[in-house]
């Protein structure tokens, strides 16, 4: 029975030494939680003042959103503007099509005519003369017909880039100044 007493005695012991180690850390804990408790309000306020006014909150917020709706309607011009210089090229580029091909046209029906008229002369020296009149028509023609088509090339590219320009000067003079302060 002694084995059995001293072991009863021993867990006895545990038992108190655990209550006394629970007992201490508790105390600790408490002691703990009312210097949390006292300190808190201060912590408190000090974390107030450190949160900015909600006025200003408020208008920081309402910056940020007119900045992202500036944006948005920004990007929505740029496109625009994008669009319309595309619908002007291809525009642009189907008309510039239209006079190369009656160009061609022209210039192949002159030479269907001078095939005629060659055909009727009746000298080498006739069709000499001729031919040389149709080289310097066929001549004149094409260079002046090219000029006007190069103006036409030039005066299209001008109308397509004019949007994307306009856009471009826009947003030079936007962004070179601030919109709002944070």
């Amino acid at each position: 029975m002694s084995g059995t007493t001293n072991v009863t005695k021993l867990t006895g012991e545990a038992a108190k030494l655990t209550a006394r180690t629970v007992r201490k850390v508790a105390d600790q804990n408490a002691a703990q939680v009312e210097k949390t408790l006292k300190t808190s309000p201060a912590k408190t306020d000090t974390a107030l003042e450190q949160i900015p006014p909600m006025d200003q909150i408020t208008q920081t917020t309402d910056n940020l959103y007119k900045s992202a709706e500036d944006a948005v309607e920004f990007n929505r011009g740029n496109l625009e503007a994008f669009t319309k210089a595309t619908q002007t090229y291809m525009t642009g580029l189907q008309d510039l099509s239209r006079q190369a091909f009656a160009l061609a046209q022209g210039m192949g029906e002159q030479a269907v005519e001078n095939a005629k008229a060659l055909a009727t002369v009746k000298s080498l020296k006739e069709a000499t003369e001729l031919n040389g009149t149709f080289m310097r028509s066929a001549m004149e023609k094409s260079v002046s017909e090219t000029t006007k088509l190069n103006e036409a090339a030039f005066k299209l590219a001008e109308q397509t880039t004019a949007p994307l320009a306009a856009r471009w000067t826009m947003a030079l003079e936007k962004f070179a100044k601030p919109s709002f302060r944070v």
